[in-house]
């Protein structure tokens, strides 16, 4: 009888265990995603706001949730892409697959590093190919570069993206309130607004 948590982390380890990365983006993004809600949810049912304040948090929140996820996710596809590339064309590999084209030089003295070149399909081809040491060296390579493209996602672009967006929705906030209020009619013998 299997429990519901061991079929979870059995479907984990099936869907993740040849590539680490995906697993990296997957739950950034889960996190950011609920974080996000947290906040926007903690705005919205906060007695000490009022109704003007959380009309202009709210929206922010919500533009800040699509930037932190946005860049999140863009750039770590695009860093996981890249360096996943430059390890299927054999640009970055490990020293056993180095000696092993080196000593089929034959085969891949003009093809290793090429673009069109994929070492997943001489894994299929050659017996004796270093595949373990290949999936191991590229799955930890596209892992790292994956955290890295979270680090730098998410404390050097989202901050300077959710800045200019924070600063230029304020202003736009202002300017929207102040037409408001010109628009409001005066009533003259008290000089208030209605």
């Amino acid at each position: 009888m299997n429990n519901p948590l061991d079929k979870i982390l059995n479907w984990i380890a099936k869907n993740f265990r040849k590539d680490a990365s995906k697993m990296i983006i997957a739950t950034g993004v889960a996190g950011w995603t609920l974080s996000s809600l947290a906040q926007i949810s903690a705005i919205i049912f906060n007695p000490k706001l009022n109704n003007d304040q959380k009309s202009f948090l709210v929206p922010q929140e919500f533009a800040d949730a699509a930037v932190n996820i946005g860049s999140f996710f863009l750039i770590t596809l695009m860093l996981k892409k890249i360096t996943s590339k430059l390890f299927s064309t054999g640009k970055l590999a490990p020293k056993s697959l180095r000696k092993f084209f080196k000593k089929h030089d034959e085969i891949f003295k003009d093809k290793v590093g090429k673009l069109d070149f994929k070492v997943d399909d001489y894994i299929k081809k050659i017996d004796n190919f270093p595949k373990d040491e290949y999936y191991a060296y590229k799955n930890f390579g596209t892992a790292i570069a994956t955290v890295g493209g979270g680090i730098f996602s998410s404390n050097i672009v989202t901050p300077i993206i959710r800045n200019e967006m924070a600063s230029n929705m304020q202003k736009n906030y202002i300017n929207n309130k102040k037409t408001f209020e010109k628009k409001q009619p005066v009533i003259k013998s008290q000089g208030l607004r209605i």
